[in-house]
């Protein structure tokens, strides 16, 4: 991947990790929150962050100490 692809796909998943966050606060305050479907999304939103921490170490240098 290029640099200039690994940024795109880095917006792409900051933009879906915040669609995510929304999306949590707003089952959590339903009166009855589906708990298992609240799982499964904090586990996509861990999944995001870990991808997301990734990207970013791609696109910055390594320094040597």
């Amino acid at each position: 991947m290029t640099p200039e692809e690994i940024s795109q796909r880095l917006e792409l998943l900051r933009v879906e990790h915040r669609d995510l966050d929304a999306a949590i606060i707003a089952l959590g305050a339903s009166t009855i929150p589906d708990q298992l479907q609240l799982a499964r999304l904090k586990k996509k939103k861990l999944r995001l962050r870990d991808e997301i921490a990734w990207c970013e170490d791609q696109l910055v240098p390594d320094i040597i100490a």
